[in-house]
């Protein structure tokens, strides 16, 4: 049985994935791009070794348990008083940004207010009332 018949009931290994690995792997440097080339022609399809490394991924960041869980919450440490310390802190944090967000929105509307109040003051004192100014053609 020759190569062509075993790898066609595998499905294309020429696939605009694998073409574009082997594109991208000559532009970038050719003995990569050969390397590319020899694995689609001896080893197997690039979009299979693609979703091959992209499982192997999620299932080392979901068993490695770093940082935050899918749903956004840290995972607990086996240690109470530590998990406790630390949901209070970022609970207190939370309360501080909130309060910090608040006190710069009333930041900005006394500047705006403060503002166009001088706007007006100048603009009164111009002597030119709303439309006044304006000329004719």
């Amino acid at each position: 049985m020759n190569t062509v018949t075993a790898s066609s009931g595998r499905g294309s290994r020429w696939t605009p994935l694998g073409i574009a690995a082997l594109v991208l792997g000559f532009m970038v440097w050719w003995p990569l791009g050969m390397a590319v080339l020899a694995y689609i022609l001896w080893g197997g399809s690039v979009d299979e070794l693609a979703a091959r490394t992209i499982e192997r991924i999620r299932d080392i960041i979901h068993h490695s348990g770093g940082g935050l869980r899918p749903g956004g919450s840290l995972r607990p440490t086996g240690n109470a008083a530590f998990d406790a310390y630390r949901e209070e802190t970022l609970r207190r944090l939370e309360e501080e940004q909130r309060e910090f967000e608040e006190f710069v929105t009333k930041l900005r509307q006394a500047r705006d207010r403060e503002e166009f109040e001088r706007f007006m003051a100048e603009r009164n004192a111009a002597g030119s009332p709303a439309g006044k100014g304006r000329r004719k053609k």
